[in-house]
């Protein structure tokens, strides 16, 4: 493959650097000739971002014929370091709350409830002082995570406490009382300062990395090449920072995007342009050269798992639509919290059906209202989800999901399905030649609003909204649906652009579904 004059200048360069790639403009490719271009005896080590990308990353450096390139994501590398060598056990889902509970024994000194109110909060203390590069969890900011004023009353006149339970949990792992979790061991990789035996080192989807390997990553002393999109950052919620801000590395840019034509190239440079609002000034411009024919592979991706699934369900219940559908990382992910709360819980406890309830934390409380101020007091924004979800739909919930299920494909059969839908962050990386887009993405409007009177930490949530439907629009090859109220004003009409009145959305959603079915 012929290189673009931006990728000629990034070989060049034999020295840190990094490298901000708009979506679709061959960052891989880059990666993979930056790493051919060097001596054929150097040890490179390239960080992917999750399993999927290193499965593919390996298939890629193998056909290039490149044998000196190990390829392998922040967690096997520290995996290899701690685990393996130290003789611990994994826990590999993570501790459940009550779990935590039990470990700590937190219900012999409070009321369940209670306890299970500072089980949630010292798992969340433990998460984020895992993923910084701090070394004790003293010099941590917990309350800058706190957005409900219940959460903060809670924290401030329990802190110390939380605190106090949250060492104590982390020595019992490190003391291998109990099993270590992901987030521990590579916590306690960075701790060990490891030193790693590379000549080059490329950290992939940097604008997402977090503090802790960002950390290990630029004590080594092997040259650095960090590549991302800095406006495809969407993480910050799991601690994430953009290590494309955080260096100073010499930056080169990758514009052209092979992936999309110039009418989406257009939406998207306009989208960022919101950020204008937040007085940041960007000037990019992104080149869409893609020429991809249209296969007609279909996605519906909304902003979070409520929008997504409301979606879905008006897609069953209509008639005139009766394909099959595929959730990008199971149906399970989007009706469970990471805690491994159930959405039929829930809504047995909604409906006083005690005995149906499987979570022994969601049995303990007396009615939804009950559960709702736990889910306000813990910040627990996945538990708001399914309760809004289960205020919805009450005992019918039950029968909408059997019949969402009764049109799923298996994994496996992923490629049969007549249609896909996803969140953004689950489709990151992927893409699509058709893209409908749920209505629940921020709006122009909304961005002048929230940023007349807002601070710093509200301005990087603002940010966020905006990437999140930045990433969303750039996962489309071919065709975006887009709601009215969604677009930048005034923005003219484009063939690839299909505009959506909300008055009459259901058409667009039987348009979108048919268009190109035999």
């Amino acid at each position: 493959m012929k290189l673009t004059p931006e990728q000629d200048a990034i070989l060049a360069i034999d020295a840190n650097l990094k490298v901000n790639a708009v979506a679709g403009s061959g960052k891989t490719t880059t990666i993979v000739a930056y790493a051919k271009s060097r001596p054929n005896d150097a040890k490179i080590l390239y960080l992917a971002f999750n399993q999927t990308v290193k499965q593919e990353a390996i298939l890629r450096f193998q056909q290039a014929g490149l044998y000196n390139v190990t390829v392998e994501t922040a967690h096997s590398l520290a995996f290899r370091y701690i685990v393996r060598r130290g003789g611990y056990q994994l826990k590999n889902n993570g501790y459940s709350i009550p779990e935590t509970v039990n470990i700590l024994d937190l219900q012999s000194s409070m009321p369940i409830q209670r306890a299970y109110l500072f089980a949630h909060h010292i798992d969340k203390l433990l998460r984020f002082y895992c993923n910084s590069s701090v070394k004790s969890a003293d010099e941590l900011d917990y309350f800058s995570l706190l957005s409900d004023d219940k959460a903060k009353a809670f924290v401030k006149m329990n802190y110390s406490e939380i605190v106090d339970y949250t060492r104590t949990f982390i020595r019992k792992m490190n003391q291998a009382e109990i099993e270590i979790t992901h987030d521990f061991y590579l916590k306690k990789f960075q701790l060990v300062r490891p030193n790693l035996p590379y000549d080059y080192i490329f950290f992939d989807e940097g604008q997402d990395a977090s503090s802790v390997m960002l950390d290990i990553f630029l004590k080594q002393s092997a040259k650095k090449m960090i590549v991302g999109d800095r406006h495809q950052q969407i993480y910050s919620w799991r601690h994430a920072v953009n290590a494309l801000e955080e260096t100073d590395f010499t930056t080169f840019p990758l514009t052209k995007s092979f992936r999309f034509h110039s009418d989406i190239a257009l939406l998207a440079e306009s989208i960022l342009e919101w950020k204008s609002y937040l007085h940041i000034k960007d000037n990019l411009t992104i080149e869409g050269v893609g020429t991809t024919d249209n296969k007609h592979q279909k996605i519906v991706l909304g902003r979070t798992n409520l929008g997504l699934l409301r979606e879905a369900i008006r897609y069953i219940h209509d008639p005139s639509l009766t394909g099959s559908i595929y959730f990008e990382g199971s149906i399970h992910a989007y009706t469970h919290t990471e805690e491994g709360t159930s959405l039929y819980d829930v809504v047995n406890l909604h409906l006083g059906k005690i005995d149906k309830i499987h979570s022994p934390m969601i049995k303990s409380f007396e009615n939804l209202e009950s559960l709702e101020e736990y889910a306000e007091e813990t910040n627990d924004t996945q538990l708001k989800m399914l309760i809004e979800l289960v205020r919805l739909y009450g005992a019918k919930i039950f029968g909408v999901m059997k019949k969402l299920k009764d049109r799923l494909v298996a994994k496996e059969d992923k490629e049969t399905a007549d249609l896909l839908f996803s969140t953004v962050h689950r489709s990151k990386g992927l893409e699509y030649d058709e893209v409908y887009l749920v209505e629940d993405f921020i709006t122009e409007d909304e961005v002048k609003r929230l940023s007349k009177n807002s601070d710093d930490l509200q301005n990087l949530k603002i940010i966020e909204e905006i990437n999140l439907l930045y990433v969303a629009i750039t996962r489309a090859k071919h065709t975006i649906y887009i709601a009215e109220n969604m677009l930048p004003k005034d923005f003219p009409q484009l063939p690839h652009i299909k505009i959506m009145n909300p008055k009459v959305r259901v058409n667009y959603l039987q348009e979108f579904y048919n268009l190109g079915r035999k």
